[in-house]
């Protein structure tokens, strides 16, 4: 069993060694990370004849083999599915994310992306992010309250979704998604088979633009946060703010007609037509 460990968090991750060192007790690890911060990348590799990605061989306590990538998680499993680092992977794990991917965030999160990626090119993958303090639980945290994660809990858990998808993989290659409250192992709830929240807990309600001082039209952008939802424990989001371990399988996209797509279609029908004379 060979283990692709990665993260959008960058080489350097406390999350990362957590993750990696748990999946190692499972399989022959190699860890390929980015070199920076690459949160908010989704599934993307970036324009490869621009980047021109470079690779370093790196030492990360206790585990033998890690790479950084000048490159996105996505083009790090990318590059492991096409033998960069050796061997075909059985298992491509990602995270450990500070910071919930639930609900919308699931589109965004690079965590998410990689496990994505990993399934795109017949791999299965998994997500692991863990909620963080005073910052609710959708959304990346800032280094000023990483020195709350409790980095174990979540291991923990990894240990056993990792344990268990490998005595019992899926029949195609699968996306697992796992969220973890940010609290003791002696005080997680159960976990909970969730579904993708369609709101988040609290959303960004209007955003403005504020002028730089000493920049001439030049702006920041101020997000102004709305009032706090109350959110389904049957969601992803909704489990981990009531303390419950979310797992949620995230399907590929596929073409899924919405209702009342008649009148659409038809129209656009009808302007190929006109477009063809």
């Amino acid at each position: 069993m060979r283990i692709l460990v990665t993260n959008d968090d960058g080489i350097d991750s406390i999350g990362l060694l957590h993750l990696a060192r748990v999946a190692s007790k499972h399989g022959e690890v190699v860890v390929a990370a980015p070199d920076s911060e690459y949160s908010g990348a989704s599934a993307a590799i970036g324009a490869l004849h621009e980047v021109q990605p470079e690779i370093h061989r790196v030492s990360l306590s206790g585990l033998d083999e890690a790479w950084s990538v000048s490159g996105a998680p996505a083009l790090c499993v990318m590059f492991a599915r096409l033998g960069v680092f050796g061997d075909p992977f059985d298992l491509v794990v990602s995270g450990i994310n500070p910071g919930s991917n639930v609900g919308r965030s699931v589109y965004h999160s690079g965590t998410v992306g990689a496990a994505v990626t990993a399934r795109n090119g017949g791999i299965s993958g998994i997500a692991v992010s863990q909620a963080v303090e005073h910052w609710g639980v959708e959304g990346q945290g800032w280094d000023d309250v990483l020195q709350f994660q409790k980095w174990e809990t979540a291991a923990h858990v990894a240990d056993i979704a990792i344990g268990g998808f490998i005595s019992s993989p899926t029949e195609i290659p699968s996306v697992l998604n796992v969220n973890i409250p940010n609290v003791e192992i002696d005080e997680l709830g159960p976990w909970r088979k969730t579904e993708v929240a369609t709101m988040p807990p609290r959303s960004i309600a209007k955003a403005t633009l504020e002028a730089k001082a000493g920049h001439d039209n030049a702006y920041r952008v101020k997000m102004n946060w709305g009032d706090a939802l109350d959110v389904p424990v049957e969601t992803d989001s909704g489990a981990v703010m009531k303390g419950e371990i979310s797992v949620t399988w995230l399907s590929p996209y596929t073409a899924i007609a919405p209702a009342g797509r008649e009148g659409t279609e038809t129209a656009i029908a009808e302007r190929f037509g006109q477009a063809q004379q």
